[in-house]
């Protein structure tokens, strides 16, 4: 079996050797065997391992994330998941970009023969148009309503921290948790989550969102179809 060296896996997975040594202490990554001098010898499914990690890394998931789905039973069936949503989602937007290229085309051709600008083209167009600014719009409003709740919270925290009295940033974040209750719940409302167990989407009951860990990629939920308690990967209920 082959060994290699803290720079050989950095060098082979692309990344530095300060982010391997960072995963070891963070339990993601511990070397398999330890040189006379006390340097880290990995093996090779220690390589495919941080391959792994770089992976779940690059689709967006968080370091403890990342840990929780390596500990559970079966990783490789949620890195599929994860994967085949990723996959759909690059599709839906070739699809939409598409359409918008051919609207575009129509329009140009239209142009150059001096002919009346087809109606479909145009209403193409407005609703694409139109479903690109509810959402950029949404996600503002978003940002912008945490922000304003965030602020005084933070505020009041370094006041805290720096001498000042403890009831208001006490009273502060219980007034915030309905605002982030609410939030939540705007998030959630459209989700579904695909378990990795037996592939059956389901839609949880918010309560049982709200109290799990994980992120807008994946939670730890119990399938209400097999029962399979694991990371569950989310999707947009149909």
């Amino acid at each position: 079996m082959s060994k290699y060296t803290t720079g050989e896996m950095a060098k082979l997975c692309n990344v530095s050797v300060r982010t391997i040594q960072f995963y070891d202490t963070k339990g993601l990554l511990h070397p398999s065997d330890l040189t006379e001098g006390g340097r880290r010898l990995y093996t090779d499914d220690d390589l495919s391992k941080l391959r792994l990690i770089c992976t779940l890394k690059v689709i967006g998931l968080s370091l403890d994330l990342i840990k929780g789905i390596l500990e559970s039973e079966s990783p490789g069936k949620v890195l599929s998941i994860l994967l085949e949503e990723q996959v759909k989602q690059i599709g839906d937007e070739i699809i939409e970009r598409q359409k918008q290229l051919e609207a575009i085309e129509a329009i140009k051709e239209s142009i150059r023969d001096k002919t009346a600008i087809p109606v479909n083209s145009i209403i193409d167009i407005e609703h694409m148009m139109e479903k690109n600014k509810k959402v950029r719009k949404k996600f503002r409003k978003l940002v912008i309503q945490a922000c304003i709740f965030s602020i005084p919270q933070y505020s009041l925290l370094a006041w805290w921290i720096f001498g000042g009295p403890w009831l208001p940033f006490v009273l502060c974040f219980i007034i915030a948790i309905p605002f982030w209750v609410l939030l939540a719940k705007n998030h959630f409302k459209d989700a579904a989550f695909i378990c990795a167990e037996c592939n059956s989407v389901f839609k949880p009951a918010f309560i049982k969102i709200l109290f799990t860990s994980g992120t807008p990629k994946a939670r730890w939920l119990t399938c209400t179809s097999c029962g399979h308690a694991g990371y569950c990967v989310e999707t947009i209920a149909d």
